[in-house]
């Protein structure tokens, strides 16, 4: 467990010093954690909220408090070929390092209110509390784990002492060096691919699409970390069948076809409450642009079509894992991940249901 010096202010916030920061000539402290590279003077916060200059330094005011604590369905991360039918522990903090305008757990990512952090858990009680409760594994999600990274980051070194695995539900938004360790300790991610355009993120969400994309090359081509990936389709925003064909080209050619992909139906919230939820037929012409470019595992979410949330083994076209609103049904996957059909390996991270 790495040594982080801690200090409790008055009797709910815990501030850590963290190790990714450096000092401008003018005093202020610069977060370099993500992108964004907050400069702070002392007593400020980032614009995740969650991140502070203190003394000189940049420390975290949220480690061991979360907003909550829930058993999930795997499926429900997304994660479709990661231990299917598997139950992990959820939990997040608070705040967020993106702007999402659209936000669906804005209550928990931009409030201002530390009243939401109402559950302690060091990783060690976490960890312990996932196995009693038969969990596979805990997973950082509600908000992003980048802007918790110390508190998340010993939470899954102390779920591998219990044989537990790590999941990250994150925007992938997050710098070189940090990245690099975090995902040191980590067994599964989704990144939130929100779109195919700078523009969108800069509009939309307060960001830039290049530091996403490091994410993604990062995860699949140097670390053992099972990906999914994850994109919400807003009417009038990210789902033009152009966009659609360029981030499903952009992923075969630089990933591989065997990626698994999402599309989630949008529903106003937040600052955009004016436009309208995503229609089935969309998320299903996305569905097949994505299959016809060669993405071998292409599922619809936040809405209800039993045909697009299976697993089909790409040779035979089989059934080998059936789903209704996130329990499986069937299972056709042996001891070694194949279509009991055809013995095509499927990718991803199985075991015998």
């Amino acid at each position: 467990m790495h040594n982080v010096e801690r200090w409790r202010v008055g009797t709910t916030i815990e501030k850590f010093k963290t190790q990714y920061w450096h000092r401008l000539d003018d005093g202020r402290v610069v977060c370099d954690v993500c992108p964004r590279h907050c400069a702070l003077r002392d007593g400020k916060k980032g614009a995740c909220y969650i991140r502070e200059a203190s003394d000189g330094e940049i420390v975290l005011t949220s480690y061991g408090l979360a907003s909550g604590f829930a058993i999930d369905p795997i499926e429900k991360k997304p994660l479709n070929h990661f231990y299917p039918g598997s139950r992990v522990y959820s939990f997040g903090t608070e705040g967020c390092n993106l702007g999402c305008k659209y936000c669906q757990n804005w209550n928990i990512s931009k409030t201002r209110e530390r009243s939401i952090l109402s559950a302690e858990g060091s990783p060690e009680n976490i960890a312990r509390r996932a196995l009693a409760l038969h969990c596979k594994s805990v997973a950082f999600t509600y908000n992003d784990p980048v802007i918790f990274f110390e508190y998340a980051r010993d939470t899954a070194i102390a779920c591998h002492e219990l044989g537990l695995q790590a999941v990250a539900v994150s925007a992938g938004y997050m710098c070189e060096k940090p990245r690099q360790e975090f995902y040191h300790y980590i067994d599964a991610a989704n990144i939130d691919l929100k779109a195919m355009s700078d523009q969108f993120y800069r509009k939309v969400c307060s960001g830039n699409l290049a530091p996403v994309l490091d994410t993604l090359l990062y995860l699949k081509h140097e670390t053992d970390v099972w990906l999914e990936i994850t994109t919400l389709l807003i009417p009038g925003y990210n789902d033009s069948s152009e966009e659609l064909q360029k981030l499903s080209s952009w992923i075969v050619d630089n990933l591989g076809p065997q990626v698994p992909l999402h599309f989630s139906a949008f529903h106003p919230d937040f600052k955009m409450m004016d436009v309208p939820p995503t229609p089935l037929e969309t998320l299903l012409r996305a569905r097949n642009i994505a299959l016809d470019a060669g993405i071998q595992f292409v599922y619809t979410g936040n809405i209800q079509h039993d045909d697009s949330e299976n697993t089909y083994c790409p040779h035979c076209q089989h059934v080998v894992i059936r789903r209704h609103r996130y329990q499986l049904l069937e299972y056709s996957l042996n001891a070694k991940g194949e279509c009991t059909n055809c013995l095509t390996k499927i990718p991803g991270r199985f075991e015998v249901c």
